[in-house]
């Protein structure tokens, strides 16, 4: 079996799949989405990360691949329910960078508090700006966090050790770490926080959330940190908000627009505002991070591949079966509806096999059912059940 890893994915998840006799090739870039249906046509399985964009059509024209991996916490770059459809199963690595993301967030602080990039800048042209004014310790003032997942929830821990009063509002009810206290509303953490940073997904609900009103709502001469989602926020709104010092600064290492590369030239309407701190998405990069994220992701897709386990994948249902010793194991994609378990069992039945385990778990659009058998003729069995209407894929273990 064959599996490709895109941009720069580190070696750690190439040497182990190889070591479990997988065929690995290793790219550097993102290919276009004109090219990546000719690069995949070879490859059963492909790794990713945030630039390569698998669209509907992408997917619709490499529509054999198993599994699309992505080594990094995002899935925006994947039509996750075309994928689904087509019965590709899609994984990512939720928790590796979540601490390489946490500090950066609270060193931007450290950063914006003291106004140290502009004074950095200013000492490499000669400019000696040593002055108390505008600078501030964070110890003793408030933190807001919105999104208190993975990253969130680290961030908590770590403001808290600096001596921040941290605050979080979450969609969904948490449990709050340390002294980290919930507030009932977005608007409520705004009012209350010195420093606002965010971490949420790339939603509908969360797309272009933070405009002029969210803004208008923060505190005079607070700080924005966004780490998140470039879709997050009205850059134009954040702009003026700098530009009339109703913000005293803001970090962003995520842009609405990002170059393809590192070659292609990087513009924003942020660039040269005093106490804006501009990285290139950074959040995650970090040796550690990468190694660790390289690890989980490589596992999770060599486990789905072997054994069909679809544990921690974002688009199928969980399931994870066992293996029983000497019996043939099939993996079977379908159509959520009514009687399609009778009918693969009844295929079974007439081969005159037995099952030796079978799990089987739904959604609202597929069924994902993993089994095991001891049969002969294994190749006649996958062809009844892959002539079923309701069939998406079926494939046998080996």
């Amino acid at each position: 079996m064959k599996i490709l890893l895109l941009e720069s994915i580190h070696t750690v998840a190439k040497t182990y799949l190889e070591e479990q006799g997988f065929e690995v090739s290793l790219l550097s870039y993102a290919p276009s989405a004109e090219e990546l249906p000719g690069l995949l046509a070879d490859y059963q399985a492909v790794g990713i990360r945030s630039k390569t964009k698998m669209t509907a059509e992408v997917l619709a024209n490499s529509s054999h691949l198993l599994s699309i991996c992505c080594f990094c916490i995002g899935t925006n770059q994947i039509d996750l329910l075309e994928a689904k459809k087509l019965g590709i199963a899609v994984f990512n690595a939720p928790h590796s960078n979540t601490r390489s993301v946490a500090e950066l967030v609270l060193a931007e602080m450290v950063v914006l508090a003291r106004q140290i990039g502009d004074r950095n800048t200013n000492a490499h042209k000669g400019i000696w700006t040593k002055s108390a004014t505008g600078a501030n310790e964070i110890r003793g003032k408030s933190l807001g966090i919105i999104g208190y997942g993975h990253i969130g929830s680290q961030v908590s821990i770590l403001a808290e050790a600096f001596g921040l009063n941290v605050y979080f509002y979450d969609i969904n009810k948490k449990l709050p770490l340390g002294n980290a206290k919930s507030v009932g509303s977005m608007d409520e953490l705004l009012s209350l926080s010195d420093f606002v940073t965010l971490h949420v997904p790339e939603t509908e609900q969360t797309t272009g959330m933070f405009t002029k009103r969210e803004l208008s709502l923060m505190k005079k001469g607070s700080y924005l940190i966004n780490a998140s989602r470039g879709s997050v926020i009205i850059i134009d709104d954040l702009v003026k908000a700098l530009d009339t010092k109703h913000l005293a600064g803001c970090a962003v290492d995520v842009f609405p627009k990002e170059p393809a590369s590192n070659e292609e030239l990087f513009k924003s309407e942020l660039q040269g505002k005093t106490n804006v701190i501009l990285t290139p998405h950074i959040g995650g990069s970090t040796e550690e991070a990468q190694l660790s994220i390289g690890q989980e992701v490589a596992v999770s897709m060599e486990r789905f591949l072997k054994t069909g386990s679809s544990v921690a994948a974002v688009n199928l249902p969980n399931v994870d079966l066992p293996i029983k010793n000497e019996a043939i194991r099939i993996v079977n994609i379908h159509r959520n509806v009514p009687g399609v378990l009778g009918k693969i069992n009844g295929a079974i039945s007439k081969a005159g096999s037995n099952i030796e385990g079978q799990y089987l778990s739904t959604d609202e659009h597929i069924g994902y059912l993993v089994f095991d058998v001891h049969i002969n003729d294994v190749d006649s069995l996958i062809q009844k059940i892959s002539d079923l209407e309701e069939s998406i894929l079926t494939r046998v273990i080996e």
